[in-house]
């Protein structure tokens, strides 16, 4: 197997490295014990999951009856589930609003361990549902544009294990402009009534959509952060087994597990297929949500920005326009580093694989001059903290345009199992020490 290669490149300095660290311990209230000081300043909030908000597109909305004109999920139970990064007692959940059109008014939420462990099934394991609260209250209206953090609940979930959540809204939300993530990649399941702590929702319409759930937390130990990663489609997992959680960042997340400095370390996939760095797409650019998406989220250390192809591939393919494209994505790369090391976060950079013979690849080769020449940068710049070339990884060796054919789902762009599992390999563990 090619080994790929990876520039360490120190860039933080001290001052940075100390902010870091001040980030991530809680300083005691002056009226605690010292018993509950020492409580305090050894843990603290850690996302274990995440997923990037989402405007939702018509054809990804609940299906017809779930969607009415202005109303959607009226008397609905909405079960999902996602898959966690590192084990933990004690969760919290985040519900977003980001893009409601209307207050969403959440009338009753649980969370539970799904049968059997399994990824996206309806039934949930005997004895493990726990109801969740927010400021000790059932219900939770979220205004426009707002997310609400629940109340803690005690719940053990295991590292990369799979946990189920079912929200009930009565009176539904009154918009079809939701909130939700579309690539899911998991089965979710919709059934009218209130069927909240349900063993198992027969009859329910399986949708492979997750809605209004954007994170989970965990109560974790000093020792643990997180990395959130911002991307498109080939992080988002475009090309990888529904239910299976085989995306690149799940491969990182098992080699993280393996290694007993690295298990308190969570992967956050903050992708979105179709996502650009520069202008709104699918979903906002990336430069746009940087702060909400990695800034404002629970316990990160690091962040790993894979993004660019689809900037790159849907702008005009003449050499003025991909040159003007080049040097903003450069711009945009720089203005992420430098707002995340405003936060003692450290930035890696991945190089953007190769798309030869998809339709982003244009006959003059404009376009794949422009990717050259962005990944020159990120590879000799220094200004990332450190660089992942996956361009190296994923590329064909007789033909450094294309995928590497064994990866290739046969669109020439996204990556197929085995060459996310190849993605997942190439990021140095180190990296996280």
């Amino acid at each position: 197997m090619r080994k790929p290669l990876w520039w360490p490149v120190p860039l933080v300095a001290a001052a940075v490295i100390c902010l870091a660290a001040a980030a991530f311990s809680l300083p005691p209230a002056p009226t605690q014990s010292a018993a509950s000081q020492s409580t305090a300043s050894a843990t603290h909030w850690v996302d274990t999951w995440t997923a990037m908000p989402q405007l939702t597109e018509p054809a990804n909305m609940p299906p017809a009856p779930f969607t009415q004109p202005n109303l959607v999920l009226a008397n609905s139970t909405v079960r999902q589930t996602v898959h966690v990064s590192t084990a933990g007692r004690q969760l919290r959940l985040q519900l977003s609003n980001a893009f409601g059109g209307a207050d969403l008014p959440i009338t009753a939420v649980s969370v539970a361990l799904p049968a059997d462990g399994k990824a996206g099934v309806s039934a949930i394991a005997p004895g493990t549902s726990r109801t969740v609260t927010f400021d000790g209250q059932p219900s939770v209206t979220i205004p426009v544009g707002a997310l609400a953090v629940s109340d803690p609940v005690d719940l053990s979930v295991t590292a990369q294990s799979n946990l189920t959540v079912t929200l009930y809204l009565a009176t539904g939300q009154a918009s079809t402009n939701i909130t939700s993530h579309p690539g899911s990649r998991t089965t979710s399941y919709l059934l009218a009534g209130n069927h909240l702590d349900d063993a198992d929702l027969s009859g329910a319409t399986p949708v492979d959509h997750w809605y209004f759930l954007s994170a989970v937390e965990l109560l974790s130990t000093t020792r643990s952060a997180g990395v959130a990663i911002v991307g498109d489609s080939i992080t988002d997992g475009r090309g990888s087994t529904t239910n299976g959680n085989d995306r690149w960042p799940d491969a990182l997340i098992a080699r993280l597990q393996a290694g007993r400095d690295t298990r308190d370390i969570s992967v956050l996939n903050q992708a979105a297929g179709g996502n650009r760095v520069l202008h709104d797409g699918l979903g906002p650019n990336a430069l746009g949500r940087f702060d909400r998406d990695v800034l404002a989220q629970s316990g990160i250390n690091w962040s790993m920005v894979f993004e660019g192809v689809n900037d790159i591939g849907t702008a005009t393919p003449d050499p003025t326009t991909q040159h003007q494209v080049v040097q903003n994505l450069i711009m945009a790369y720089q203005q992420m580093v430098t707002r995340a090391h405003a936060h003692g976060i450290r930035v890696y950079g991945a190089t953007i694989t190769p798309f030869g013979g998809n339709s982003y690849d244009d006959p003059d080769g404009y376009r794949e001059a422009a990717r050259q020449s962005v990944n020159t940068w990120i590879r000799t710049s220094g200004r990332f903290d450190s660089v992942i070339d996956f361009d190296r990884v994923a590329r064909d060796p007789a033909n450094p345009r294309q995928l590497l054919p064994a990866y290739d789902t046969g669109d020439h762009l996204h990556l197929n199992p085995v060459g996310y599992q190849a993605l997942g390999r190439a990021v140095p563990l180190s990296l996280f020490r």
